[in-house]
């Protein structure tokens, strides 16, 4: 599978089979975190491999009832919780470099992304999960101060397969040299 079509087939997937998925493809899915770019290769992420029913059903209890993923981290038998160390992307020498201060959201989203196309090109389903309480979610895992949780990737073979939703089309949000020109 080519990157692109990766990119064009990769869906949330919500619902997942009971099967295990093994420590070699969950090992594949965080290797490809790994490799993503980071602030001065800064690589502030920090992976906590969640497969305990109790603890997985604990941390779905940080999402809100109405939160369509909220079943998918039961039900998955693994939910990854990608973390962010805080002080070390976009910074120099203690000073943050730019207006936008720590960039941890940033490069845990480059991972996170690299993370669900691995899973999508080994034919595991995944959903990203940002809508949940993550100083709870922190609490249950004992993150520590200088870690901030960022999202849940649940991941599992799929039981369903989702419609890919419209996208936009290049004219309606790509411009030529200045914002709003065609």
């Amino acid at each position: 599978m080519d990157v692109m079509q990766a990119i064009r087939e990769r869906r949330s997937v919500r619902k997942f089979r009971s099967e295990s998925v093994s420590d070699d493809l969950v090992n594949v899915v965080l290797e490809a975190g790994c490799w993503a770019p980071s602030w001065a290769n800064s690589q502030c992420w920090k992976f906590v491999v969640v497969r305990d029913v109790r603890i997985r059903a604990n941390i779905s209890e940080t999402l809100s009832p109405r939160n369509p993923a909220a079943d998918a981290v039961k039900s998955a038998p693994v939910t990854i919780v990608v973390c962010g160390e805080l002080g070390k992307a976009g910074y120099y020498k203690g000073e943050a470099q730019t207006d936008k201060g720590d960039w941890y959201m940033f490069d845990t989203a480059l991972a996170i992304q690299n993370m669900a196309l691995a899973a999508h090109s080994l034919g595991l389903g995944a959903v990203i999960i940002g809508h949940f309480d993550a100083s709870k979610a922190a609490g249950i895992l004992g993150v520590p101060s200088n870690v901030r949780v960022v999202a849940l990737l649940s991941l599992g073979y799929p039981a369903e397969q989702p419609v890919a939703p419209t996208r936009k089309g290049l004219s309606q949000i790509a411009f030529q040299d200045q914002y709003g020109l065609e």
